[in-house]
């Protein structure tokens, strides 16, 4: 069995780690490029969202290096993830190849589920082995977290560009060599201590910015134009409301663990969306709400165009901004998403929050 999986940010770190802690053989797709989107838009659905063209294309990829079998999750709900494995195994077949999916599904009642689902690849193991895999698969997830956060808060203050990145990415390296617990919390501390000591402007005041939206368009830097990184260079300190660890923690660990969840957020966007509209639609309004009452200077909606859950948020982010006194900018991706055209959106909106918080500031005195 020789067993690859989508890419979504670091998710590539976290499957590889528990699947070759399973001694399973492991062919990770390579990196996003224009060729695996091209793959997928050449063979997926016009209509179908910019996720699953990226996915075939991963998968189209993945076959061509050996892979037999695809690992991914699975989603339920209005929101079209939940269909991604029966679509992205018709197309394979049409295009003649042949990979098995092993689709870890939400579980309906409790963790044993997913434990069995992924049992299912092991065959002979434990179940102490497969737990052991799991917790070593989700602290390199946990500790990949902690570093996005770090350099999404420290990049708008480096004082050499490119320093937060580059020590970012050495980080990112060193966890995902590591085969510990104690090894990979270790550089993890190394990687956000040296960050830390990296040359800032610590008096900056920046505009700070929260992003809210569907997962994989916030996680995933190619499908969002590398937004953080476009933000961080114009001197914005950015924070997203959706992290892997999270997200794992509530879509398949059925929030057993004790890490932050969007209870709170949830609850904030009752007023305005009292029930769930699929993907994170509800966690989008509640997340621009958080961002406001935390003193965010501004919130960006990134989503897939045609995205039905972030449309539905789009439709009420408006009312939220009115009455919490905070820009909002939606942005929708597809495969015609111009570098040049996001930037420049990026740019007017910086410059626009610069200008009103310069204004504020100047009342206040």
């Amino acid at each position: 069995m020789k067993v690859t999986f989508p890419h979504m940010g670091n998710m590539d770190i976290v499957v590889k780690a528990l699947l070759e802690e399973l001694d399973l053989e492991v062919i990770p797709p390579p990196p996003i490029t224009k060729r695996t989107l091209s793959l997928g838009v050449r063979y997926a659905p016009e209509s179908a969202c910019l996720p699953l063209k990226i996915n075939i294309g991963n998968f189209i990829e993945a076959a061509e290096r050996g892979a037999d079998t695809v690992v991914m999750a699975g989603g339920i709900g209005p929101c079209r993830f939940g269909y991604y494995n029966q679509v992205q195994r018709e197309i394979l077949v049409d295009m003649g190849i042949d990979l098995r999916m092993v689709v870890l599904e939400p579980p309906d009642n409790h963790i044993g589920e997913l434990l069995n689902r992924i049992k299912v690849l092991t065959g002979a193991h434990s179940w102490w082995r497969v737990i052991k895999a799991i917790r070593i698969a989700y602290v390199k997830c946990q500790a990949l977290d902690d570093l996005e956060r770090q350099a999404s808060r420290l990049r708008c203050r480096e004082l050499n560009r490119g320093d937060v990145d580059r020590l970012y990415q050495s980080g990112r390296d060193a966890i995902d060599a590591a085969s510990s617990v104690k090894e990979i919390r270790q550089c993890r501390d190394d990687a956000l201590t040296r960050m830390t000591a990296l040359p800032l402007d610590h008096a900056l005041r920046p505009v700070r910015i929260g992003i809210v939206g569907e997962i994989f368009t916030v996680l995933e830097p190619y499908s969002n134009g590398f937004m953080e990184k476009s933000l961080g260079r114009l001197g914005v300190e950015v924070s997203r409301s959706l992290y892997l660890s999270e997200w794992v923690n509530e879509h398949l660990f059925k929030g057993i663990l004790p890490v932050k969840g969007h209870h709170r957020t949830r609850k904030l966007a009752a007023p305005y969306l009292s029930c769930a509209v699929g993907g994170h639609g509800q966690e989008s309004v509640g997340g621009a709400i958080e961002y406001a009452q935390e003193g965010f200077d501004g919130v960006i909606q990134v989503g897939p165009l045609t995205c039905m859950p972030e449309i539905v948020a789009q439709s009420i982010l408006p009312q939220v901004e009115k009455d919490y006194d905070i820009p909002i900018l939606t942005i929708y991706v597809d495969e015609q998403t111009g570098d040049a055209g996001l930037m420049t959106r990026l740019e007017a909106f910086v410059d626009m929050l610069e200008r009103r918080k310069q204004r504020k500031e100047q009342a206040a005195r």
